[in-house]
Order: structure tokens, then C-alpha cells, then sequence
């Protein structure tokens, strides 16, 4: 199996950081969505998208990325998020959906939110994530090998 992770990360790091762990742990193909164009979507079996939450939604780059993409069949991706509340944002899965992509799954955690008011505090969810969450995102990437016969 053949897997590419793309990733915005922003602010603290976060997303890189889930990003790294699950490349690790699919023996994928790391980049920086800057680093990519639409030709990727071809050269892969298995493709990881993954940001911030902005405003309730993905990165504006990342969801330029995602709607400019072309329809296709029988093509696997799952999702990742980091997010100060680290409630699960489905923006992604529904517009990769909505072009074809068949979503395996969406792995979501904590990261430290620094914008606005959590800004006068030093941030919100400061230890986040953590080494729960890696492992958190480890056993989610273990779960996707189920989906192509991978022990």
C-alpha cells in the first residue's frame, strides 16, 4: 500500500506532528500540502488529509486543495484534525465524499489553542497533544491496514 500524507500546519505545530506519526506508522510519504499539486492524488493507494481548524473548518488552503480536486473512483483517504475543542470536524469527509473519494476513517485530538482570548492565558489545552494522543494516532493508522490486507 502506497500512502501519502498531506498536512497545514500553522500555528504550534500540531498538525505536523500527528501528520509525522501517522506517515511513520503507514510507512508513508510525508509533505506540506505547499509541496503538492493535484497529480498526487494518482501516484497513491492511500492518502492522509490533515489541519488545523479554523473558524470550524479546515485551513483555507487545504480546503481550496480539496475542492479543486478532480472526481474520482475507488480512491481511499482518511482524515486528521487538530483542534482546540477536539471534537471531530466532518468539512473534509463530506466534500472528499462528495467527490468520490471513499473516506476510510477521521482520527481528531487536542492541540494548544493560542488565537483570541486563549492568547491572554498562554493558550488553551497546553499539554495537547500528548503522548495519549500519539498513541491514539498510532492505533488509528494500525486500524486502516484492515482495509488492505496488511498485518
Amino acid at each position: 500500500m502506497k500512502t501519502a500524507i498531506i498536512y497545514k500546519s500553522i500555528h504550534h505545530g500540531n498538525t505536523k506532528i500527528i501528520a509525522e506519526i501517522l506517515a511513520n506508522s503507514l510507512e508513508g510519504d510525508l509533505f506540506d500540502l505547499k509541496d503538492v499539486n493535484q497529480d498526487i492524488i494518482r501516484e497513491y493507494d492511500l492518502i492522509g488529509f490533515g489541519s488545523g481548524i479554523y473558524y470550524f473548518r479546515p485551513h483555507k488552503s487545504l480546503r481550496k486543495f480539496v475542492e479543486s480536486l478532480d472526481e474520482v473512483k475507488n480512491k481511499k483517504v482518511f482524515t486528521f484534525i487538530t483542534s482546540g475543542d477536539g471534537k471531530p470536524n466532518q468539512w473534509l469527509n463530506k466534500k472528499l465524499s462528495s467527490k468520490g473519494f471513499q473516506v476510510l476513517g477521521d482520527y481528531n485530538c487536542k492541540g494548544l489553542d493560542s488565537y483570541g482570548p486563549y492568547k491572554l492565558i498562554g493558550g488553551h489545552n497546553k499539554s495537547h497533544p500528548n503522548e495519549e494522543d500519539f498513541d491514539n494516532a498510532r492505533n488509528f493508522a494500525k486500524g486502516l491496514n484492515k482495509y488492505f490486507d496488511v498485518d
